[in-house]
């Protein structure tokens, strides 16, 4: 049944990402006047009008987050005066304090950031958080009742509890005080707690309005630390801890959060609390850089964040408490060891869930276009243990990248498979919460936000779920939402990439949520190389016509649609990359699509030896003047040999040709006379210059350029043309500069016949003028080149053009 599922799987890869573009559209006026002002470039001025700053004081705010002017929190939080007089009160009392977390990263550093800001203030405090295992998301009745065994008097919630009725209840009911800190959606009935701190509860234009369950517990922890006078010593690791947390729960990066952030990540890299010096020596987060320099947010969201996630999805949060709360850095570098090894247990298990539900959705040929909505529940045939509720969510994910619609997937909750459980991933378009409410008669247990949820149902109750979710997601999306989005703040060209223009970028982070990284577009690229490394990763070399150089790219989880089409649109970030001291701007590609002259068209890599492929066609025109093929250079497990394809043309090719052929190029190997003659005499072999109409093309070597190419072409009007585009011998710039140097000296009065001169040493003309300005000769006639180096490299990438360049520079 596997091998089956596995061979669907392969057939089934896509060529391309399917995603929808929605490039920004341009204000280069309004944009020019905010360049002045923040003296950044106007591409990136473009980049702050699609984030809706358009005026100098926005983008000054924007720009410098410490300028923005922030009312006092305790004016915001209506409880917040009562949950710090609580807390003060109970440590002057020396009354038991107890904290009640969550095993996400949110939840472990909100729950680390309270217990050391607490001991620090001297309250008597412990903790617990629910296993997710057995206890499920938020606290219960059992941590209650044990709260209150071990003589608690006031439990604090963190990054939970706003929809813990039961539990606080019983809170209540035993003679506790219940201060809840939450930040997630708030539904209809609330806890009866003491206070509740939850932005969702204040008003929508407040600046705290975005804070994760972390920034709640940071802004508590301070509002108490400053009532006692004990402040100033603390805020530097809660701010570091509140990074950490907002970061890796996807908080948005606006308002407050952008504050407090940027200034967390320039202290991280250079952090004193032992945990997070391991953290970063572990994972190799601040490798790329000198301890002064700010982290960005992708190594947070990429490399701690996910080490600390993999403990609270599989592991012991109590390893990440001690982690983020001790001072001896022993302790720390084994706990920081133990997130490193159990994060690849937590990879690996990904890895094999994916594809058992990527076989599962095979197998059941599900109608996304239909349904809307992927509903998945680990199927009886999975040869792996029952699928890890703790990192199907990281599944989901995945599987809305790859499909492009709200992915709600299951696993059992034990062996009996009565009981599943579940997490859910939504596209913009959808909102998760709304959709667990539209199903709750049929739920035991939901809860979440609108990008992602958890639930618990019946197992029995799986296939009326479905129905259900599908009703909902007919209702709110259209077949065009089933395409990802892909939002382009601007068109770049490659040779505007620089550090210069990277090291701008610097001015918006930090990106994240609601602030994303610029992404940028160009046409019409060229992949010169492309290879899979890693994990199913491609690596590629890119260049464009009007760039004289190449550029490094990165396209992450992209196995399936290798080889990418040789001439494509792409959709990238950029990305800074360190290596043997030497630094580079490298771009990371998010989408591509087929470039926009000719979106149909094939790939190459497709193509079999003397297979067809048919350039695309001018406006007008109704068929091609010539059949173009492409001679595929390399024998199966062979290097390049010539004599090979010579061999092929001699065997195959010119006994089903007659007529002249043009047999053209640099040291092209010679035809035996004798195979001309065992072909009947049909052919006339002509070399290297067209004198009259010929019936073939056979190109060893392309001309020195575009325009010898269409001469060619134009004189010869051939019915079929072969290219083996073998790439010739280039002189050096040392070299081209002595040639033509002795060469102006040896025919001082003739004039240089620069199509003649480029044959000959298979440079292109204006490769030769390049060469003669930099001999002094001004050539003031000719069209402006690059140096003498750039117009070699162009000449490189000329001569390994891809045959989908080759048939559109042939029209």
């Amino acid at each position: 049944m596997m091998s089956k599922l596995i061979e669907q799987k392969q057939l089934s890869k896509k060529r391309l990402p399917n995603h929808r573009w929605q490039i920004y559209s341009e204000n280069p006026h309004l944009a020019r006047e905010l360049a002045k002002t923040t003296n950044l470039p106007p591409v990136l001025a473009q980049v702050l009008i699609n984030r809706g700053i358009e005026t100098p004081e926005g983008a000054e705010e924007f720009i410098n987050p410490d300028s923005l002017v922030l009312p006092p929190p305790i004016a915001e939080f209506p409880d917040l005066a009562k949950s710090v007089d609580l807390l003060h009160c109970s440590i002057a009392s020396g009354q038991k304090i107890a904290i009640c977390g969550d095993y996400d990263a949110d939840g472990m550093t909100s729950t680390a950031l309270l217990l050391r800001a607490l001991r620090s203030l001297g309250a008597r405090v412990d903790y617990a958080i629910p296993s997710r295992m057995k206890d499920g998301y938020g606290i219960n009745v059992r941590i209650v009742e044990e709260f209150y065994q071990e003589g608690v008097s006031l439990i604090l919630t963190v990054d939970n509890g706003i929809s813990a009725v039961e539990p606080v209840k019983r809170a209540r009911e035993l003679g506790l005080d219940v201060i809840v800190t939450d930040h997630h959606e708030v539904p209809k009935e609330i806890p009866p707690a003491t206070a509740i701190l939850n932005p969702k509860l204040i008003r929508e234009e407040s600046p705290y309005r975005g804070v994760a369950g972390v920034g709640v517990a940071y802004i508590l922890a301070v509002s108490l630390a400053q009532a006692m006078g004990k402040a100033q010593p603390l805020i530097k690791p809660m701010r570091e801890l509140l990074t950490l947390g907002t970061i890796a729960d996807l908080a948005p990066l606006t308002g407050v959060n952008r504050r407090w952030v940027k200034w967390g990540l320039r202290q991280l890299p250079k952090s004193e609390l032992a945990g997070i010096q391991a953290l970063i020596q572990v994972s190799g987060a601040d490798g790329n850089g000198a301890g002064s320099k700010a982290m960005k947010p992708d190594e947070i969201g990429f490399r701690l964040g996910p080490r600390i996630n993999a403990i609270g999805r599989i592991g012991d949060p109590q390893i990440i408490i001690e982690l983020l709360t001790t001072d001896d850095m022993a302790v720390a570098l084994e706990r920081a060891m133990q997130c490193e090894a159990i994060n690849q247990t937590r990879q690996q298990m990904c890895q094999d869930i994916e594809f058992e539900a990527i076989a599962l959705i095979e197998e059941q040929q599900i109608d996304l276009k239909r349904d809307r909505v992927l509903v998945l529940l680990q199927p009886a045939w999975c040869e792996k243990p029952l699928w890890h509720h703790g990192v199907i969510g990281i599944v989901a994910s995945r599987l809305v990248e790859r499909y492009g619609v709200p992915v709600f997937i299951c696993t059992y909750e034990d062996s009996e498979r009565k009981q599943v459980r579940g997490s859910a991933r939504g596209i913009p378009e959808f909102d998760v919460f709304e959709a667990l409410q539209f199903c709750h008669n049929l739920l035991h247990k939901y809860g979440g936000h609108r990008a992602a949820g958890g639930f618990s149902l019946a197992a029995k109750l799986v296939p009326d779920f479905h129905a259900c979710l599908r009703m909902f997601a007919n209702r709110c999306l259209d077949l065009n939402h089933l395409k990802p989005l892909i939002e382009i703040d601007s068109r770049l060209d490659f040779e505007q990439i620089n550090l210069d223009l990277y090291r701008q970028i610097d001015a918006l982070e930090p990106c994240g949520i609601e602030n994303p990284a610029p992404v940028f577009w160009t046409p019409n690229v060229q992949v010169l190389e492309q290879r899979i490394v890693g994990k199913g990763h491609i690596k590629l070399t890119l260049t464009t016509e009007q760039s004289y150089g190449e550029m490094k790219a990165i396209a992450w989880r992209w196995g399936d649609y290798f080889p990418l089409p040789p001439v494509v649109d792409v959709a990238y970030k950029l990305k800074e990359n360190t290596w043997n001291g030497q630094t580079n701007v490298e771009i990371e590609l998010i989408s591509v699509r087929c470039r926009e002259a000719d979106p149909s068209r094939q790939s190459p890599q497709e193509l079999t030896p003397f297979t067809t492929e048919s350039p695309s066609l001018p406006k007008g025109a109704t068929s091609a003047p010539y059949s173009l093929k492409i001679l595929d250079p390399k024998p199966p497990s062979v290097g390049i040999q010539p004599s090979w394809l010579t061999g092929q043309v001699i065997e195959h090719l010119l006994p089903k040709l007659q007529g002249k052929i043009l047999w053209y190029g640099a040291n092209k190997p010679e035809i035996p006379p004798e195979v001309i003659a065992a072909s009947g005499n049909r052919c006339q072999i002509i070399c290297d210059r067209p004198t009259e109409i010929c019936e073939s093309f056979l190109f060893w070597t392309l001309p020195p350029s575009g325009s010898h190419l269409l001469w060619l072409l134009a004189k010869g009007k051939p019915c079929y043309v072969y290219i083996y585009n073998h790439v010739p011998q280039l002189p050096t710039a040392d070299q081209l500069r002595s040639r033509l140097q002795a060469y102006i000296q040896e025919f001082p009065h003739e004039p240089l016949n620069l199509l003649q001169i480029g044959q000959r040493w298979w440079v292109a003309p204006s490769t030769l003028i390049a060469t003669l300005r930099e001999l002094g000769h001004p050539c003031p006639d000719f069209a402006k080149t690059g140096s003498l180096e750039q117009e070699l490299e162009r000449l490189r990438r000329w001569y390994r053009f891809t045959p989908a360049k080759l048939a559109q520079i042939a029209w």
